[in-house]
């Protein structure tokens, strides 16, 4: 995949706009991204214990998380609505560096990517730890979200590090 120096979301006058996909084949687009939570050793011990005071986090945050895909287009201006396939949040908890990773994958038959969903599903299942486990753990960090790969349209194949 090669990267293009044109930013589509500006017109020829540099005002922002919303890109026209009309003319685009519907394809199957599918966009994975990760991200993940660094706490305290106790908090991932509350949350692997299932005895946070707010109930089951990791479970909760998986719905918060695919919640936040259908919701991108209200929360990103230029994003267009599209019909999710499918949306899949996974949690990794790695207890030696107190951290949960979080892995998200979007999938559409559409004219435009899901890159957005899948970004937003991870920031939101991130940000839903956060807030159920803040009372014990204020100093909770969320870092490292990425792309790690996105699939279908025009523009092909992507995968982060190739």
């Amino acid at each position: 995949m090669t990267t293009s120096d044109v930013l589509t979301h500006f017109d020829a006058q540099g005002q922002a706009h919303m890109v026209d996909v009309g003319a685009k084949s519907s394809t199957k687009r599918v966009a994975v991204a990760t991200g993940r939570i660094s706490m305290l050793p106790t908090t991932l011990a509350l949350i692997e214990s299932g005895t946070a005071k707010k109930g089951d986090v990791l479970g909760i945050a998986r719905l918060a998380g695919i919640m936040g895909a259908k919701k991108t287009s209200e929360l990103i201006p230029l994003c267009h609505p599209i019909g999710l396939t499918r949306v899949a949040v996974e949690f990794e908890v790695l207890t030696a560096e107190s951290t949960v990773v979080c892995k998200a994958t979007a999938e559409t038959v559409g004219q435009t990517g899901v890159e957005m969903e899948a970004l937003t599903a991870v920031q939101v299942a991130l940000l839903t730890i956060y807030d159920m486990c803040k009372a014990v753990d204020r100093g909770m960090t969320i870092n490292g979200v990425t792309l790690l790969e996105k699939h279908g349209g025009k523009s092909g194949s992507f995968i982060a590090g190739q």
